[in-house]
């Protein structure tokens, strides 16, 4: 598996996603990533619908984690 980029962690645990890796997935700002975990690796994908609906199951549990002004820009749609 190819490495495409490397980001750090900032003290509230985010991570930027590198232009590189956005332009691979064609991801905008706003748009919806979804993480998902197989066999020991943490894959990131453009979130579908279904991964949205989930997002917004489970909203209420991560409140605490997204607070900044530009979380609730990207976030405000769910």
């Amino acid at each position: 598996m190819q490495t495409l980029a490397i980001s750090k962690l900032t003290s509230k645990s985010q991570a930027t996603i590198p232009e590189r890796v956005r332009r691979k997935l064609g991801v905008k700002p706003g748009d919806s990533v979804a993480f998902k975990y197989k066999s020991g690796q943490v894959y990131l994908q453009k979130a579908r619908s279904i991964d949205r609906i989930f997002a917004s199951a489970v909203e209420e549990t991560l409140q605490d984690e997204w607070q900044s002004p530009h979380d609730v820009r990207a976030y405000h749609d769910f």
